[in-house]
């Protein structure tokens, strides 16, 4: 039945293997738990339902074999009175009354055969939620850290760029010398007259006659 073969799929499902390959792992997981939650559920009315089943065809095979023994004594009273069309009659009737409880005896052996079935799979995917419950966290907790690793890892690689490395040093050694320029202008004595020789004098005087 195709209840059976979905419950099979999902038993044989490996979890790591579905974790690997799945994009988000984690919305994974959480599915094929969902998956196993609703086909348990659905195992587990199906076992009542072929337990019920049985025991309605256990009472019908009862009834029958019941009125086996009841027609068979109403034959025997019959031979008892030398009332042979009775008795004949009672006799076919107890032929018709077994027929039906051996054929409802076998339906009985069938729906237990059915019955073990259906609850050896509830078993199995018992198991299996369960294993999937325990594991879930842990896989999880995995595939997040393999997730900051690998963030970790890139955010390594982009802050070792050479060229950003570079452009990052030349910006530091061009502010380095700006501040020792500055430092070292600040160190120098202001430019007076008496600091400036009379020949300079009349350089900068000429100079500026010609630039006027």
């Amino acid at each position: 039945m195709a209840l059976l073969e979905r419950v099979a799929t999902l038993v044989r499902a490996n979890l790591n293997d579905l974790i690997d390959k799945a994009e988000d792992p984690e919305k994974m997981i959480k599915q094929v738990i969902l998956d196993m939650q609703n086909q348990l559920l659905q195992v587990k009315t199906q076992v009542a339902i072929a337990i019920a089943d049985q025991h309605l065809l256990e009472n019908k095979q009862k009834e029958n074999t019941d009125k086996v023994t009841e027609w068979m004594r109403k034959a025997e009273l019959a031979v008892d009175k030398k009332e042979d069309d009775l008795a004949r009659a009672s006799l076919q009737r107890v032929e018709s009354f077994r027929e039906l409880s051996e054929n409802f005896a076998q339906q009985v052996i069938d729906q237990k055969a059915q019955v073990e079935n259906l609850k050896s799979a509830l078993r199995q995917l018992e198991q299996k939620l369960t294993e999937a419950q325990a594991k879930a966290d842990l896989l999880i907790a995995q595939h997040r850290r393999a997730r900051a690793v690998s963030k970790a890892s890139d955010a390594r690689m982009a802050s070792g760029d050479g060229s950003k490395a570079a452009a990052f040093d030349r910006m530091k050694r061009k502010v380095s010398h700006s501040e020792a320029v500055s430092q070292a202008k600040s160190e120098l004595p202001p430019i007076t007259s008496k600091t400036v020789s009379p020949r300079s004098r009349s350089r900068i005087a000429s100079s500026n006659c010609l630039r006027s």
